[in-house]
Order: structure tokens, then sequence, then C-alpha cells
């Protein structure tokens, strides 16, 4: 009787080798198909053609690759952390100001807020004034992002699902409310690759203010964990540990090799996944990084105009801290950055969240954003990368017409503002609505899942294809929701 774990050396009668031991056996073959792969991800990324090629026309049904034609090469996402009023920065309301002080249960319906500590009617403690060629009006708290209006596409009729700041966060950035989606910028990621090699593909450059919700808000989720983002400070060496331990190049590039043997080893005996794969990616993108990191963070080389536009030199310490963000953004774009977060800087522990002293309050955020926005925009102009560089502005939702407790807003999810500019977007546009008291959406209404969409759209995605296998369904950024919004594409 043949009994192969008895009698190793008998070569007949073999039975067939189990499901481990045929993945252990082959794993070397799949990470030989892997790499050709990555290889070929690579060479299609920067190639970047126009129009997908036919041959390729399935690879974005899985990501790796556009659907159609390339607007937008990068995104920059301007986070207004907290939920800046519409009605006292882009959707004027004069009606406020004919009933202010006035109880609004007696003028419109009100619905249940966060907090139920419902005022008056208030006003808006700013002018606006109507500026470009387009006329679009901008209050006061903008006086330099208002020089800039024909590059943009006002959308003043975005909704949210949610009133409460950690959900709204995850739905703006994941497109769920849910903890533990992937971020826009892993789905971009993840969709399109990087044509940058020697930096993340996803960056968040922090300003002090890590949204509510926390690192979540960038992460990977359910994809590979290589498309999580990665968090940069707008000073110093921007990441930790960036500069090498070893005392020569040649010492860490051994160690490095070393470590890719182990892997190796781990990989032909237990087969290949994701946590050993970005583990290795990583390895080697840190390692690349070491050039990198400090040449795009260093600033001064930048000539003194550049900076002094950008608001590094004024006074107010929140200013220079977002015109560095904006400025390191614009260098990470040049060396090919494909999605870059911009959070907001420290102002006095306040976000854009005024539940009081809103004229304080938003004040002091718009002074530390507005000068290096602006800036932003003209430099990527007169640079030509505006036009492939997608930028919007945006927070998690809006605040309320009427006041909370006598000097505040609470938040509003019914009816607010973002905005877009560059990458393939409408200049000088205004599109949607919200009722006469600024409160809900009526005209043209927009989800955040349309925003999604339509940002995918400008790159080349179509967010309906775009998709990744978890939890025995395709999963996508916008879900089963989400239309493109055409009249906001130039």
């Amino acid at each position: 009787m043949n009994h192969p774990h008895r009698f190793p050396c008998q070569r007949y009668q073999t039975p067939p080798p189990s499901r481990r031991e045929m993945l252990t056996r082959c794993a070397s073959g799949f990470g030989a198909i892997a790499l050709a792969g990555l290889l070929g991800d690579a060479a299609f990324c920067d190639t970047d053609p126009p129009l997908i090629d036919p041959a390729l026309a399935d690879r974005g049904a899985a990501g790796h690759g556009p659907h159609h034609q390339v607007r937008a090469k990068h995104v920059i996402f301007l986070y207004m952390d907290g939920g800046p009023s519409q009605v006292d920065t882009f959707d004027p309301k004069p009606l406020l100001e004919k009933y202010n002080g006035q109880d609004p249960g007696s003028l419109f319906d009100v619905e249940p807020t966060q907090f139920n500590n419902n005022g008056s009617v208030l006003a808006s403690p700013w002018k606006f004034t109507r500026h470009g060629e387009a006329g679009i009006p901008v209050s006061e708290l903008f006086p330099h992002v208002a020089t800039c209006v024909d590059e943009m596409a006002v959308i003043r009729s975005m909704v949210s699902e949610f009133p409460e700041h950690t959900f709204a966060n995850y739905f703006l950035h994941t497109g769920s409310g849910l903890q533990g989606r992937p971020s826009m910028g892993a789905w971009v990621n993840y969709g399109l690759g990087s044509p940058c090699r020697n930096l993340p593909g996803f960056v968040v450059i922090n300003g002090g203010l890590i949204p509510p919700g926390g690192l979540d808000c960038f992460g990977s989720g359910f994809l590979p964990a290589s498309y999580q983002g990665s968090v940069f400070k707008p000073s110093g060496s921007g990441v930790a540990n960036v500069q090498r331990s070893e005392p020569t190049a040649e010492l860490q590039r051994r160690k490095l090799d070393l470590i890719g043997q182990l892997d190796g080893f781990a990989a032909d005996q237990f087969g290949r996944h994701d946590a050993l794969d970005s583990a290795i990616r990583n390895y080697e993108l840190a390692y690349a990084m070491q050039m990198a990191v400090p040449e795009v963070m260093s600033l001064t080389d930048e000539p003194a105009h550049i900076r002094t536009m950008y608001g590094m030199e004024a006074k107010y310490e929140p200013t220079r801290t977002y015109g560095a963000q904006c400025l390191i953004a614009r260098r990470m774009i040049e060396q090919g950055v494909r999605f870059i977060e911009l959070t907001c800087p420290q102002v006095g522990g306040d976000r854009w969240d005024q539940h009081a002293n809103l004229k304080a309050g938003h004040e002091n955020n718009a002074r530390a954003v507005d000068q290096p926005i602006a800036a932003l925009l003209k430099d990527l102009r007169q640079r030509g990368l505006l036009d492939e560089t997608l930028v919007v502005w945006a927070g998690e939702f809006g605040r309320t017409p009427f006041a909370q407790g006598k000097n505040g807003r609470d938040h509003n999810q019914f009816g607010f503002t973002v905005w877009m500019a560059g990458g393939g977007v409408k200049r000088g546009t205004v599109y949607g609505a919200t009722d006469d008291w600024g409160y809900k959406a009526i005209e043209n209404r927009t989800e955040i899942h349309d925003l999604h969409a339509t940002m995918l759209h400008l790159m080349g995605v179509d967010h309906t294809r775009s998709t990744f296998r978890f939890g025995g369904r395709d999963m996508r950024l916008t879900d089963v929701k989400g239309h493109v919004v055409e009249a906001v594409l130039a």
C-alpha cells in the first residue's frame, strides 16, 4: 500500500498538491505577474494619453487607466474644516438684512439643528460686491479670492446627508458616512496610478487641524494600503525620519536589499498579500523620498515676490502657514503628485465652526486662507498648470441663516456652497441656488456623490466603472449614486 507521508521516496501514485501547496509553489510566479502589471501601469501613467487606448479599455473597470479624455491630471483639495457659512461667503441673501432679528419660525420652516439653540434671523456682517467679468458676488471676507472669480465655477446648491462633523467629514472625503472607507485621493490613485515615482501619489499637507474623524478621512479603506494618504507638515522636513540614519547610502541600500530578500522569502513561503506588498512599496518609496522630499520642501529657493504673493511674509502666522501649504502643493504638482489635500491651519483653536462669535471666527479663518488661495490659482495659471490641475474648495456642510444663540450659526446640510477651478471647469460660472434665505437648495440640487462623480470625470474616470470588489459586491466612491454636473464643465 502506498502511503506518501510514510514513504516519501515512492514515485508512483503521488496525490495532487493541496490548494495551499499550489499557492505556495506559485507565489513567485504571481509576484512576477504583479510586477509586470505594475511596470505596465507605470508606462501607461507616464505616457498619459489624452484618450484611452482601445486595447486597454477594460482596464478602467478595475482601475488603472482613464476611460475618456483627461482634463485634469492633478487635484488640489482645499478642505475648509468646520463648515464655512454660505450666506457670508459666496451666496448673498438680501432678505436676511430685511428680516434681521426676527423669529425665523414665523418666516419659514425651521428644521431641527445640531444643537437646537435657534435664535433670530441673522444678516451677514459682511457686504458683497460683484467681481470679474462674470460679475460673481463675493463677500468682504475674501478680497484676494474675489480677484479670481473668473477662474471659478461656484456651486451654490450642495447638500449633505449628515449634520454632524465626523459623519459629514467621512461623507465628504469617502462618499460614505461610515468609518473605514477609501478616501477620494485613494480612489483617484487606484484608478489612475501616479506618474510621480519619488513622492506619494496622495499627500495631505496638514496645517495643524486634522478633521473630525481623524486620519480615516485620508485612508485607503479596503483598497491596498499603498493608496492611503501620506501626511506632511508644511515646515521643516515635512515628514519624520526622512533623512537616513546609516552613515553611508551604500549601507542603507544593502539593508533595504536584505529586507527585500526577507520579504521575498516570506512571500515564497506564505504567498503574497496586501500588507506585505504595501510594506515593500513603502520601503522603496521611502528610499526615493530621501532626495525628493527635502527638495520639494525647500521654499528658500522661491523668488521673494512669489513668497510675498503667497503671504509667507505676512504678520498673521496662520496666513504664513497656509501660504507654505499652498506653495508646497504647487511644487508637488510640478513633481507629478496626483492628489493633494490641504487642511486648515490652527487659528486659535477655531475651525470654520462658529456656533458663537461668527464675525471674529470667520474673519480669522478667511484671513488665514484668502491670500494663499488666490496666489495658488494665479501662480498655477501663469505657469500653465491650472488647466491640468483641478482645485476644489469645500467644507463638510454650511451654516444656518438664523443665529445659534445671539451671534453664531449652527450646522446646515440642506444647502451650501463649494467652488471648483482649473482642470476642465467652466470659468466664471454660478450653478444652482438656495432659497431666498440661503437655507435649502432649491435649484440644481447637488449631492456629494455628484461632486465626486464630476471630479473623477474631469480626471478621465467614469465613476460607475472605477470599482473594487469588497464584501461581496463592487464598491465605488459614489456608491450607487452620483451624476456628473455637466453645467460646470468647460
